[in-house]
């Protein structure tokens, strides 16, 4: 694992969330960021959550300002992009990190300006590597993903890489 630092989007906290799984994502060894835009488009309680990494300096959440909003205005991104997805790829590539997000078109977008990016499933082979979450854990947490989270059902890419962990740690 390379990373040390990470700008999440929404869909990485919602799942982490879900699956009862913030705190080890906070316990592992990179920084952590978002943006304001991100926090917006989640529930209240999950900012509370999120608000109390910050207090205690797990995680970092930038305000973008005027002449950020000018910069991603200018950059062209797709307009299928929201504009918190717009905010975390602005803010990983101003502060050279990687993008933790499941959503394609971030993905594609990230690949195709040479950013470093991963999603849910890297997540889960990281907690398995630093033995945050044993494998017997980590499988019944991913089909829990799956069952919870459509991105993960008939996805073929993405059923081949989630099929491949679940035979390696059952």
């Amino acid at each position: 694992m390379k990373v040390k630092i990470a700008v999440t989007d929404a869909n990485i906290f919602i799942d982490l969330y879900n699956l009862g799984l913030i705190n080890d994502f906070f316990n592992l060894e990179f920084e952590i960021h978002t943006t304001a835009s991100v926090l917006m488009e989640l529930y209240k309680e999950q900012q509370e959550i999120l608000r109390a990494y910050q207090s205690v300096g797990k995680l970092e959440i930038h305000n973008l300002k005027g002449e950020d909003f000018i910069e991603i205005f200018n950059k062209g991104y797709p307009k299928s992009l929201s504009e918190a997805d717009k905010s975390v790829l602005f803010i990983a590539s101003k502060i050279n990190a990687c993008v933790l997000s499941s959503d394609k078109v971030i993905r594609n977008y990230a690949k195709n300006q040479g950013i470093e990016y991963h999603g849910m499933i890297w997540i889960f082979d990281v907690f398995v590597e630093k033995t945050i979450l044993t494998p017997r854990e980590a499988v019944s947490k991913m089909k829990q993903l799956v069952d919870s989270n459509f991105l993960f059902r008939n996805n073929r890419t993405l059923d081949e890489e989630i099929e491949k962990r679940l035979k390696k740690w059952s």
